[in-house]
């Protein structure tokens, strides 16, 4: 089985059991070799609520790293803080909490959203 498949599988898992609303959306991270991606997602109505990248014109630095993953974290955070949204549940997507998804999830946090 290759990695991506073994990811694929972890995310299956991941998502049986969580889901996000209007209220307390599912921060959604996929990361490339090049961009990492977080969208805020209210799974009820199907919509995405809000959403962040290495590719935002906010964000300074071309390279991918754990501080440009923390600037996406905290753009979002700051998103949703707009949206009066104060709480969200966090989706890895079968990514392992290490390095550049641990760094945007502390930035979200450092916005004060809480999961």
């Amino acid at each position: 089985m290759k990695v991506k498949d073994k990811r694929l599988h972890r995310k299956i898992r991941i998502r049986k059991k969580i889901s996000g609303t209007s209220a307390v959306p599912r921060l959604a991270v996929f990361k490339s070799n090049n961009n990492i991606y977080v969208q805020a997602i209210d799974d009820l109505n199907q919509v995405t609520v809000a959403s962040a990248s290495t590719l935002s014109k906010e964000i300074k630095s071309k390279n991918l790293s754990n501080e440009s993953a923390k600037e996406v974290g905290e753009l979002l955070g700051s998103k949703l803080k707009d949206l009066k949204i104060k709480s969200a549940v966090f989706d890895r997507g079968g990514y392992i909490y290490h390095g550049r998804v641990k760094s945007l999830a502390d930035g979200v946090r450092d916005k004060g959203i809480e999961f």
